[in-house]
């Protein structure tokens, strides 16, 4: 049995694209090479080599008697799920995988291949960082790399995984790519080390603890997957692709799905009567979209909103809900950054957007305002009036206030948007605007409680339904929550053809 079958068979089980994974024991201890990552990774027997000769050229502080094939990064092309990807492997066991004047020039050329030919770039990072040996032509290979990366942004999806150390300079690449995976306990990313935060802030910190999986899928977000192993990584990568088209020209691919009964009576009943009670978003995401579909991104960081891919009668769709079970679902710094970042890889890769709204406003503070809530906030605005996907709204309770208008509404170009009955759309919840519009009523009455209360209620009345913003055509319909879904199928197959494009221009100039 070959050593590719072998590694196949290990994962025999699995269903790629979606279902769950049977992991190895024996692998899932450990780290793999870079070669047993890329056949895992891959349809079996579909990799190519490239560049499998190439040494490096250094003469300096002994690399002179080394000369190893490769020069620490496998690099290729093959398959997944019979569609063309390419990607590099590095290979720690060689010089710690550090990254030189030749290994950069394979990971050049490999990124160069797939701008030219639009398909996903995958990058398994494994590498100490620079090879100190080369000097500055390690610091050039570096920059080389940013530069095809940003070009690609866009293009072609790229995508990230650290198996183990990713530090310094070696930590940009990732970042300027769309999708970061990390392995937990085994890879780390920082741009500098322990070492040099306790020399200059003298502040004692472990590896893990400053830039671990757990570290930037929760505190940081720099990473969007935080996976139990290397197998698990993989896998999600390959279900991550499923999700997304080859290229920006391309569309996703929408999976063969016969139309029947598609009410979901369940839906009914997850509001709860009393507005200020909280509920899981996640219950109406996976009511829905097809069973099982839900595949979310970024699940640790500013768990406030919610996003991630899903399909809707088979189609691709990108998700984004605010959450009410966390912070009550409003919107501030993380969220807003986290929502922005998402919403913009949909609309560069043709992925219709689906936003389930119940937001009760920004969250206010010295903090939040400190940190430029406002500069951040803009930033989701910004994502979703530049989109030109299929944008659709549902509101399935508050919407209020400012984020009523950041939170994919008509006037900022959604094209369907549906409320449920339960919706409230205001300024602001009708307490605090009858605090304010009966200010000299409430003061003045002999039971101050009773007529804010009778205020309040007046207020609510009047604002705290979808009906006026339907009379005005902000909304479309007012549909019944069991209908959700059915609406939803039939918007994105009505504007599955959609044209809009944005004014000539260089670039925008998002608020970063």
């Amino acid at each position: 049995m070959s050593k590719n079958q072998f590694l196949h068979e290990k994962i025999a089980e699995s269903k790629l694209g979606g279902g769950e994974k049977r992991i190895d024991a024996q692998h899932a201890k450990g780290k793999l090479t870079a070669r047993e990552r890329i056949e895992l990774l891959l349809d079996i027997n579909s990799f190519e080599e490239i560049g499998g000769l190439v040494t490096h050229r250094s003469t300096n502080f002994g690399l002179e008697k080394t000369k190893i094939l490769g020069d620490g990064v496998v690099t290729g092309y093959g398959t997944i799920e019979g569609r063309l990807v390419y990607v590099f492997s590095q290979d720690f066991t060689v010089l710690g995988g550090s990254l030189a004047e030749a290994h950069a020039e394979k990971i050049c050329k490999l990124m160069d291949l797939s701008l030219k030919n639009g398909a996903p770039l995958i990058g398994l990072n494994d590498s100490g960082g620079a090879r100190i040996q080369e000097g500055v032509v390690s610091l050039g290979g570096y920059a080389d790399i940013f530069y095809k990366n940003t070009r690609s942004s866009g293009v072609v999806p790229q995508i990230s995984a650290i198996m183990g150390p990713c530090a310094g300079g070696a930590v940009y690449s990732p970042a300027l790519t769309d999708f970061i995976f990390m392995v937990e306990n085994t890879s780390y990313m920082f741009v500098t080390g322990p070492n040099v935060v306790k020399t200059v802030t003298n502040e004692e910190v472990t590896a893990e603890e400053l830039g671990g999986a757990d570290t930037h899928s929760s505190k940081s977000g720099v990473t969007h997957f935080s996976c139990q192993n290397e197998l698990h990584a993989i896998n999600s990568i390959k279900k991550l692709l499923s999700y997304i088209p080859q290229n920006c020209e391309e569309t996703p691919f929408n999976k063969t799905y016969s139309i029947h009964h598609e009410k979901r009576i369940s839906l009914e009943k997850i509001i709860p009567e009393n507005p200020n009670h909280p509920y899981d978003i996640r219950k109406i995401i996976n009511e829905v979209v097809d069973k099982e579909s839900f595949f979310e991104v970024h699940e640790n960081y500013a768990q406030n909103i919610v996003v991630g891919f899903s399909r809707i009668a088979g189609r691709s769709v990108g998700i984004v809900a605010n959450q009410p079970s966390v912070l009550a679902g409003v919107l501030d710094v993380n969220a807003s950054k986290k929502g922005a970042r998402f919403v913009r890889f949909c609309d560069s890769f043709n992925i219709p957007l689906v936003v389930f709204e119940d937001v009760p406003g920004f969250l206010p503070g010295t903090d939040q305002e400190w940190n430029a809530i406002i500069t951040n906030g803009a930033k989701l605005l910004y994502a979703f009036c530049e989109a030109t996907v299929p944008r659709i709204t549902v509101i399935t309770r508050k919407a209020y206030g400012g984020a009523y208008d950041v939170m994919n509404s008509k006037h900022i170009g959604a094209d369907m948007n549906f409320a449920w009955p339960t919706a409230e759309i205001a300024v602001m919840g009708a307490k605090g605007a009858a605090e304010i519009i009966f200010k000299k009523e409430i003061k003045s009455a002999k039971d101050s409680d009773a007529v804010w209360q009778e205020k309040e209620k007046e207020y609510a009345d009047l604002f705290a339904n979808p009906y006026n913003a339907a009379a005005r055509g902000y909304v479309d319909e007012v549909i019944f929550p069991s209908d959700t879904r059915i609406k939803l199928i039939k918007s994105l197959k009505m504007l599955e053809n959609k044209v809009d494009n944005l004014p000539k221009k260089k670039h925008g100039n998002i608020p970063l």
